[in-house]
């Protein structure tokens, strides 16, 4: 009898409960798939995000060309003779020009000049070879200066600066040359300086050196 009562509710409520034992494993397989698909396209996004990530660090840094810096290095004065009544000086110095090339690529530069001056006129040259700078590196290169009074002009205010016993010239370079990356690709960059040193006349060394 309560079998009966309970077919009956069922009827009456208009549906009846059915259980098909193929469907579950079938559902079962497609949802195993859709989240497999998910799954697959999260590890590509992350992938995706990773690349662009090291393509922006990539050319932030490794491909980013800095200007290559000239620097003088150490200076050391082996003979300075100052006359302020004529007004003249000479002298004579070993120095070291550094080339620092912070690329992560050699730098090659032709073969340049340093030029030293006395209140904007040039009274000494000498030659800096063709070289290379290996990446993230520093070049270092030894020269032998000679400079003299001989270019200044008569009204040269040469002779109160002798008699103040301190010695101010300036030194220029400019290096012209190439950054390579990667073997595929240059640039130009110029290596530059623009330096102002003074002697020290009466102990006859390198009092002072600022480059910029």
């Amino acid at each position: 009898m309560a079998e009966k009562n309970q077919q009956t509710y069922s009827s009456a409520n208009g549906y009846s409960r059915t259980t098909d034992p193929e469907s579950s494993p079938f559902q079962s397989d497609e949802e195993l798939k859709r989240q497999k698909r998910i799954k697959l396209f999260t590890y590509i996004g992350i992938f995706i995000v990773f690349q662009i990530i090291v393509m922006t660090v990539f050319g932030l840094t490794v491909m980013k060309v800095k200007t290559p810096k000239a620097r003088w290095g150490e200076i050391s004065v082996e003979t300075l003779n100052s006359v302020p009544a004529t007004p003249s000086f000479d002298t004579t110095f070993e120095a070291q020009i550094r080339i620092k090339n912070t690329n992560w690529g050699p730098y090659k530069f032709d073969a340049g000049t340093a030029t030293f001056l006395y209140q904007g006129v040039t009274i000494g040259k000498v030659d800096i070879p063709k070289s290379k700078v290996g990446m993230r590196s520093t070049k270092k290169i030894d020269v032998e200066v000679s400079l003299d009074t001989n270019a200044l002009p008569s009204s040269s205010t040469l002779g109160s600066e002798l008699s103040s016993g301190v010695l101010t010239l300036t030194s220029q370079v400019q290096l012209k040359g190439k950054v390579e990356l990667m073997l595929i690709m240059k640039k130009n960059k110029n290596a530059s300086m623009d330096c102002t040193i003074a002697f020290d006349l009466a102990s006859k060394t390198v009092k002072s050196l600022e480059c910029k």
